[in-house]
């Protein structure tokens, strides 16, 4: 045989073979008898909401729409004026409609989905597959920190549903399949594995989502994560929309205690210490005398609530939490979160690199509180600040915080020092501390005059390499660690 003829017919024998030891090794799961079961629970979810245009829009989308001469920016605004109709003057109400999916998880016609899904919808209707009439549901319940509804639609039973699995006990590499409604094409399934667990995205405070390569689209979110047992462990959340295959779903570890709250008509209720919190890096963690950067650092402690009566500080290293250990903040808010108010659990603290344990007493967890609070900056300056006091070190410049600075800081008393100016391209900068920062400890030292200053970052500074400051800014505290060279 020519040597040209066999030289591809063996090159295509050897990916046969390459083909065939690939799927002896790694079998692919047969889903139709899953599909045929659990389909027919999930749900296309439909909404429609009252909306105002705004001026500013309007008038932003009649500029660009006036000046455009063709090109991609053409594709864009007609889709805008399909959707959502021509943007037109007079800011009257028009019609929004979104669509999503869900998934029916008991008889009598309860339906789990995302808040976002059903936020401020004036009606929703729930679509069955093969059933030609969409049904009215109402809106049970919703909780937006964890980005999760319930619905349910009267008069029915018997409906086909699904049960939650058990979403801690998934591994990564682990055969998964979503089912939605993408783009409104009914029940619509992919196939893929869990690609990683515990993802944090910025979504929300108790980030802790499954990632998984089934492809998910717009309008699968609120639908089903299906194990091969036909489980349900995630619903669908979120996805990369710069990516292929990058998708989120929350874990059903945390979507079951919610969803049973919502079904009882009660709101979520979590617990609350009353810290606020930041992580630990490597140059903290020296700065700390640890020797790793697990823990949650607390920045400032709420005057009155839970964690300032079990005598917890600002400067303090959460570790454990009911015996359970705490390696970021995001999990230190997960496990609070998880628990009651009026619970009591105990926490292990570090505090100045010594161990100690405290009981702490939970209170309710507001949102509307939390997100009301923050400072609102209001120092305006001070016309007589002691400018002779001036001293530099570490690439800033400081003096002490004069009576009004620190009144407008919310302290009940000047102390610590003010930061004037920062050192372009220092290891400050870097590390970003501004001008603007009130300093009030050096390494869990109080200091009151940049000379305080200056000696702590001297001597304890300079035996450990780097200096930890706590900071007022703003009214809220916060700790940046500054690394020192040989030369400072």
């Amino acid at each position: 045989m020519p040597k040209r003829i066999l030289a591809p017919l063996t090159a295509a024998l050897m990916v046969l073979a390459w083909t065939s030891l690939a799927a002896a090794r790694i079998p692919l799961p047969d889903i139709t008898e899953l599909v045929e079961k659990d389909g027919p629970a999930v749900v296309n979810i439909s909404t429609t909401k009252t909306a105002k245009a705004q001026e500013g829009m309007r008038d932003l989308f009649e500029q660009f729409h006036n000046r455009r001469g063709g090109g991609p920016m053409d594709d864009f605004f007609d889709q805008f004026e399909k959707f959502f109709g021509p943007q037109g003057k007079g800011g009257k109400p028009h019609k929004q409609r979104s669509m999503g999916s869900g998934f029916v998880i008991s008889p009598d016609g309860y339906i789990v989905t995302n808040n976002h899904v059903i936020d401020n919808a004036d009606e929703v209707k729930v679509q069955f597959k093969n059933n030609e009439k969409p049904l009215a549901a109402k809106i049970v319940g919703r909780d937006p920190e964890t980005d999760l509804a319930l619905l349910k639609i009267d008069g029915k039973s018997n409906l086909p549903y699904l049960e939650f699995g058990d979403s801690g006990k998934i591994k990564v590499g682990e055969w998964v399949l979503a089912i939605g409604n993408p783009f409104g094409l009914e029940n619509t399934v992919t196939l893929g594995i869990v690609s990683a667990k515990g993802r944090i995205i910025g979504a929300g405070p108790f980030d802790n989502f499954i990632q998984t390569d089934a492809a998910i689209n717009p309008g699968n979110s609120g639908g089903p994560l299906i194990d091969l047992d036909g489980k349900v462990i995630g619903i669908n959340t979120a996805i990369v929309a710069s990516g292929q295959g990058i998708g989120f779903a929350i874990p059903s570890g945390m979507a079951k205690d919610v969803i049973a709250q919502l079904r009882e008509g009660k709101s979520v209720k979590r617990g609350w210490i009353g810290v606020t919190i930041q992580d630990i890096d490597e140059n903290t963690a020296k700065a700390l005398g640890m020797d790793n950067t697990k823990g949650a650092l607390v920045t400032s402690v709420l005057e009155g609530q839970p964690a300032a009566k079990a005598g917890i500080k600002t400067g303090d290293v959460i570790t454990a939490v009911s015996g359970q250990k705490i390696d970021n903040t995001n999990e230190l808010l997960r496990r609070i979160a998880a628990l009651k108010p009026g619970d009591s659990t105990e926490m292990n603290l570090l505090r100045k690199g010594s161990p100690l344990t405290v009981s702490v007493t939970l209170g309710e967890r507001d949102a509307k509180k939390l997100a009301q609070q923050g400072g609102t900056g209001e120092d305006g300056g001070d016309a007589t600040a002691p400018a002779e006091t001036q001293a530099k070190s570490i690439g800033l410049t400081l003096r002490a915080v004069t009576d009004r600075e620190g009144k407008a800081l919310g302290m009940d008393k000047a102390r610590g020092v003010l930061v004037t100016e920062v050192e372009d391209g220092s290891e400050a900068e870097q590390s970003d501390v501004r001008p603007g920062d009130v300093v009030l400890e050096v390494n869990q030292r109080a200091v009151n005059t940049p000379e305080e200053f200056k000696k702590v970052v001297a001597e304890d500074g300079k035996a450990k390499g780097v200096v930890m400051l706590q900071i007022k800014r703003q009214r809220q505290t916060v700790f940046r660690t500054v690394p020192l060279s040989d030369s400072k």
